[in-house]
């Protein structure tokens, strides 16, 4: 276990301040502190408070991460921050603190992709990732489908959604629903108490001629509103459980059909899932079934690593360490739209080469 990477993770790309401690592929600890409740009252995350409540967060939550762990800042071979894709102003909160601690220890800075590191979270629960992985990632901003063949240096993107998210469409349905924020917990609340085929919701992008693995979920959601906003017209009450469900059905079923025809097109015998979205109950249970039906394995971390977390950054940074990537520099920055083909920004020096980072660190700031 000693020579395995110890790596601190810093994730800050939306609502969530996480930060995770990994030793190779053990999680040593996952410490999170939230601020959905504050942006609750708007339906939505505000980008400002976010930033705010992750300045506030950022030491507190460090610290309680290195205490679960029980290991000293000192002991970590490096430090690992979402540099994007996300939110501009909580990223930035993000790669600043990283910068700061890496600078002040003198270890090495690794800025990674929040997408790619939804992939690379799933080895702490499952080992390490077969070679290729297919990967469906959804969440609040995204819904993708992604096959990596190594997640540190080779992610291709199959598939993307063209308008709102899964995510963001369980949100926009609940609102309607006068079931508060997020949406996606309470929708599988009353889903799992009403039937799911109890009213015919449309299938985006699913014809013989749309693009095979894209998704669109904006034609679902309004589908979904003028359905209720039309009971509620005509002075009818509006079966919620039933609409939950129904609603929830179209989306999983949409994801879950176009994955297992993902990895049947390519010749992949594993699928993941990851994302906040990964939590859903029936999506779990329906990609269960056809992936075995399809003979293909299928891997989903635990609800909380699911979600955005420290871990998943900090897994991925030691997966960085490990294979021998090249850090990120001094001037790196976050960028909110980061492209996924990209699992890390990658420093100008060479692969190995940390001397700009021990050249900092020969003032140990931190001791």
């Amino acid at each position: 276990m000693t020579d395995e990477p110890l790596v601190l993770g810093i994730e800050t790309s939306c609502d969530e301040t996480g930060v995770g401690i990994v030793r190779g592929t053990t999680l040593l600890a996952d410490a999170v502190a939230s601020s959905v409740d504050e942006h609750a009252r708007f339906g939505g995350v505000v980008p400002e408070v976010a930033s705010r409540a992750h300045l506030e967060a950022m030491v507190p939550t460090i610290e309680r991460a290195l205490k679960e762990a029980g290991v000293s800042p000192k002991d970590l071979d490096g430090i690992a921050v979402t540099a994007g894709p996300g939110l501009a102003g909580a990223l930035l909160v993000g790669v600043s603190a990283a910068k700061t601690y890496a600078y002040a220890l003198g270890k090495p800075l690794y800025g990674v992709n929040h997408l790619a590191s939804h992939i690379c979270v799933d080895q702490l629960e499952h080992g390490p990732l077969p070679e290729p992985t297919m990967a469906l990632l959804v969440s609040g901003g995204h819904s993708s489908l992604l096959l990596s063949s190594d997640i540190t240096s080779d992610v291709r993107p199959m598939g993307a959604t063209i308008d709102d998210a899964a995510g963001e469409a369980f949100d926009k349905i609940a609102r309607v629903l006068n079931l508060g924020f997020p949406g996606g917990p309470v929708i599988d609340r009353y889903a799992r108490e009403g039937d799911p085929s109890a009213i015919a919701f449309p299938r985006g992008l699913t014809g013989s001629r749309d693009p095979a693995y894209d998704f669109s979920f904006s034609g679902l959601k309004t589908a979904v509103a003028r359905w209720i906003e039309a009971k509620r017209a005509a002075g009818e009450e509006v079966p919620v459980r039933d609409v939950a469900a129904s609603f929830q059905e179209a989306v999983v079923d949409v994801l879950t059909r176009k994955a297992v025809r993902a990895c049947r097109d390519e010749g992949v015998d594993h699928l993941m899932i990851g994302g906040g979205v990964a939590a859903n109950s029936r999506l779990r249970v329906l990609a269960q079934e056809r992936c075995e039906a399809a003979g293909i394995r299928l891997r989903v971390p635990r609800p909380k690593l699911c979600t955005d977390n420290g871990a998943m950054v900090a897994a991925l940074g030691a997966e960085m360490v490990a294979r021998g990537r090249s850090a990120s520099d001094w001037d790196l920055s976050a960028d909110s739209s980061l492209p996924v083909t990209d699992p890390h920004v990658p420093g100008r020096a060479h692969d190995h080469d940390h001397n700009h980072v021990h050249e900092a660190g020969k003032d140990n700031l931190y001791s």
